[in-house]
Formats: structure tokens, C-alpha cells, sequence
């Protein structure tokens, strides 16, 4: 399965210049927990860093740090971190893993910013998987079951004797 399909395309997104105090207003607003900061690069938004209400407690409240003297671009990760839509999910799974990253922002093909990816959408999707391989062990146990009910049961023939011998005494 590719990024592309299970990404979310709805992605909150902020210039770096953007305040902290209006980045913190967007993410509540808009029930995220974070921000993609893009720049405008030949008409398309091409992301530079990601900032998440934990970097703000973290980077700024915690120090007593005035909100009015930083911007969003201040305090955005150093390294950014991007995924492909056109890569697979475990693809996903481990980058997040590798780095100690829960979310990861999607790019098309040209750099563009196309969604975003985190680790919850990737446990909703294994949760999923693991659902379907559940029903499928369910219904092969009864489809097993209701193919050999019909047939006579002889199980002592295919035992040991000694078996034989041990449930005879009980």
C-alpha cells in the first residue's frame, strides 16, 4: 500500500515567519498537533520543517521564552524528514522508526508538499490488517469444520495405544 492512499491531504501549514502564539491558535483551532512550515518554490508549497505543540511547550514555554520574539521558522526541525507518495507504508514505518519521528510530511514527485503521514494512521492500517487476518483464521476454522462434520470420527484408530490406554482410564 503507498503513502499516496492512506496520507492525510488536509494538511495545516504556516510560513516560517508565521508567530509562535498564531502557529499555537492554528493547531488548536484546527485540532493538529502540529504545523507544516512551507515555502512558495515555482508556484508549488514545498515543505522546510515541521513544528509540534510538544516543540513549542519544549522549546518555548518552558524556557519563559516571550512568544513575540520568535517566529515558527525559529524553532522547526533542523533535519526534515519526507516521504514519497509513491513509497510503501513499512517504508514509512521504519523512516519514522530511524529517526524517532511520529510524523512525516508526503511530497509528489516534484518536491511539492502533498499530506502528511503519522504513526497513528499507520496503527489504524495494521489494526485493519490485523482484523482481516483474524476473520480469515475464523472463517477457515469453521469452513474446516463444517466440511469434515460429515465425516465419521474413528480418532482412536490414528492414536497411540498408550493414548488410547490413558483416556480409557479416566
Amino acid at each position: 500500500m503507498y503513502i499516496g492512499e492512506v496520507c492525510t491531504r488536509d494538511v495545516v501549514i504556516c510560513s516560517p515567519e508565521t508567530s509562535i502564539g498564531d502557529a499555537a491558535r492554528l493547531m488548536r483551532e484546527c485540532h493538529v498537533g502540529d504545523v507544516v512550515i512551507v515555502e512558495e518554490r515555482n508556484g508549488k508549497r514545498v515543505p522546510t520543517g515541521v513544528v509540534t505543540d510538544r516543540d513549542i511547550v519544549v522549546e518555548v514555554v518552558a524556557l519563559d521564552v516571550p512568544l513575540d520574539s520568535l517566529e515558527i521558522g525559529d524553532i522547526k526541525s533542523q533535519e526534515l524528514i519526507v516521504i514519497r507518495e509513491s513509497d510503501d507504508v513499512f517504508e514509512a514505518r521504519e523512516l519514522m522508526q530511524r529517526h524517532g519521528i511520529r510524523r512525516v510530511p508526503v511530497v509528489d514527485k516534484y518536491g511539492a508538499l502533498a499530506g502528511i503521514v503519522t504513526l497513528d494512521d499507520l496503527l489504524e492500517i495494521l489494526t485493519e490488517e490485523i482484523g482481516s487476518m483474524t476473520k480469515l483464521i475464523s472463517r477457515e476454522q469453521s469452513r474446516e469444520t463444517n466440511a469434515r462434520s460429515s465425516l465419521p470420527t474413528d480418532c482412536e484408530a490414528h492414536q497411540s495405544p498408550e493414548t488410547v490406554a490413558m483416556e480409557k482410564a479416566v
